[in-house]
């Protein structure tokens, strides 16, 4: 639905060009505020990221016949994974082209609980 205009984005963050401790004290967060704020769908972006160094030397630096790209990219997924957010993010995938493809996630938020008058 995001990809045929849908739903609208509500927010982004792009953490592009941070080190992985500050990407993911950022992303989490963003992701705190943005579903007290009562938002459902943002958008990470995450770069594509550089080709992991000396790959042609390394079979483990090779995903797929192509070299691993980013750090961000790769760790991103897992993030939104743990436990800390787990409660917050009901899905991700990748975003399409015009928002950045491969190096961008659209997050669902989980819809937060009011409290009871």
């Amino acid at each position: 639905k995001l990809r045929r205009g849908h739903i609208e984005i509500e927010a982004r963050i792009d953490l592009h060009g941070m080190r992985q401790s500050e990407a993911h004290a950022a992303l989490y967060r963003y992701l705190i505020t943005s579903a007290a704020k009562g938002r459902r769908w943002v958008l990470v972006i995450t770069g594509k990221g550089a080709p992991a160094p000396r790959a042609a030397e390394k079979d483990e630096h090779w995903s797929f016949g192509e070299p691993q790209r980013g750090i961000l990219r790769r760790n991103v997924p897992i993030w939104l994974s743990e436990p800390e957010l787990r409660g917050l993010v009901v899905s991700f995938t990748q975003a399409s082209a015009e928002h950045g493809g491969s190096g961008a996630l659209y997050v669902h938020l989980r819809r937060q609980s009011r409290p009871a008058d």
